[in-house]
């Protein structure tokens, strides 16, 4: 009856690792994904085009790339979503803690490739930003401190939760980065919230994040000149929100068609932050919706299968990487409408990056890790393994 209810399988003795998880895994999510990859791929293809021939580099250069990132990070996803729970929790761990030594150093050895934030290692054939790889093994290890403070006799791990993300807000602000900062604020929101904390104290929190940004828009003039830009009634149309929110009108329902969209021939960053414009003005609405019903279609969907889950962590860690993920998306589209302030942010899968797809590659795999159909037990059982 537990199996009916909870959907869980059998385990089959002696079972191959590649049925299995073929068995146990989302399947309709990793379709979803792999949709998203491709499209990242179809748009890359028009809005890359420009940046390569003005640096002199074959028409296709960043697409070849792109398409090599996103099998290293399709290879990602597939390794982390056959782990274990337990598995994932330790990568995760030993993950941040990597993430979180290169974040310390960027200071000394960070570069900000002319964009006024100190953000990423030069490697010469690439660039490497920790705050890409920080954030899913963050979302691990502060689901794991959570989970733990729910044990009889447990460690405070909600307070060292809080203590943990109030020193990446701070490192990544220092960057600055107040886009990831705000993620993680969100992420910990979530889990916390999920853990059963208190509507007050995430009341006081909200205020500490409002307090945090005034102080942000008065002491840091690339925060306040963002910030002035988007409060501004006037769209200057020299910028990259001017261009974009032109893309996205001329594109109307239909858009005007494929390869003859201009925005990506003026915007910057038009093959990453701002990849939905050039979706916008050469595909439409149609496609715009696309994209967010996919982004939707996954957190909604992992949601729902964390619902039934009995293990802590896994709700924790599970719900934290889906929102996470969704809200990145959110993010970034919001940015290219102008209903949020610009933050530097990556569409998932979509925009180009070696950082930003691997590192969204291995934060999904784990999600998939953690939505796999598995026996869940009887509850006698676990109430008996918890009071021992």
């Amino acid at each position: 009856m537990t199996e009916m209810v909870f959907g869980s399988v059998p385990v089959r003795a002696g079972e191959p690792i590649l049925p299995r998880w073929w068995r146990t895994i989302d399947r309709w999510a990793l379709g979803a994904v792999i949709a998203l990859f491709g499209l990242g791929l179809l748009l890359g293809l028009a809005a890359s085009v420009p940046l390569a021939e003005k640096n002199g580099l074959d028409p296709f250069y960043y697409v070849t790339r792109q398409s090599i990132f996103g099998l290293m990070a399709i290879g990602a996803m597939t390794v982390t979503s056959m782990l274990s729970p337990d598995m994932v929790r330790r990568l995760g761990v030993l993950g941040f803690l990597a993430a979180f030594v290169a974040l310390l150093f960027l200071p000394l050895l960070g570069t900000d490739f002319g964009k006024g934030a100190v953000r990423w290692y030069s490697l010469g054939f690439a660039s490497f930003q920790p705050s890409e790889f920080l954030k899913p093994g963050y979302v691990v290890l502060t689901a794991w401190l959570m989970a733990a403070a729910q044990e009889i006799n447990g460690p405070p791990g909600r307070l060292y939760s809080f203590v943990l993300t109030l020193v990446i807000v701070l490192f990544l602000a220092l960057q600055p980065d107040f886009g990831q900062a705000c993620l993680v604020l969100f992420a910990w929101g979530v889990m916390y919230f999920v853990g059963g904390a208190p509507f007050l104290l995430l009341t006081v929190v909200a205020g500490m994040v409002v307090a945090g940004g005034l102080t942000a828009y008065n002491a840091s003039e690339h925060f306040a000149r963002r910030i002035d830009g988007f409060l501004s009634s006037e769209i200057d149309p020299r910028t990259q929100i001017g261009y974009a929110t032109n893309a996205i009108q001329e594109g109307g329902i239909f858009g005007v068609g494929v390869g003859e969209g201009t925005v990506k021939w003026s915007l910057p960053d038009a093959h990453t932050d701002f990849i939905i414009a050039v979706a916008a003005e050469e595909y439409g609405l149609i496609m715009v919706l696309a994209i967010i019903a996919l982004y939707a279609f996954i957190t909604v969907r992992s949601l729902f299968r964390l619902m039934r889950e009995r293990d802590p962590f896994i709700r924790l860690a599970g719900t934290g990487l889906a929102c996470a993920f969704g809200v990145q998306a959110m993010i970034n589209m919001g940015v290219a409408v102008r209903l949020l302030p610009a933050k530097g942010m990556t569409l998932p899968f979509v925009s180009y990056g070696g950082s930003s797809v691997i590192a969204s590659g291995i934060a999904v795999g784990m999600l998939l890790a953690f939505t796999r159909t598995r026996p869940q037990g009887r509850m006698g059982d676990i109430i008996g393994r918890r009071g021992r």
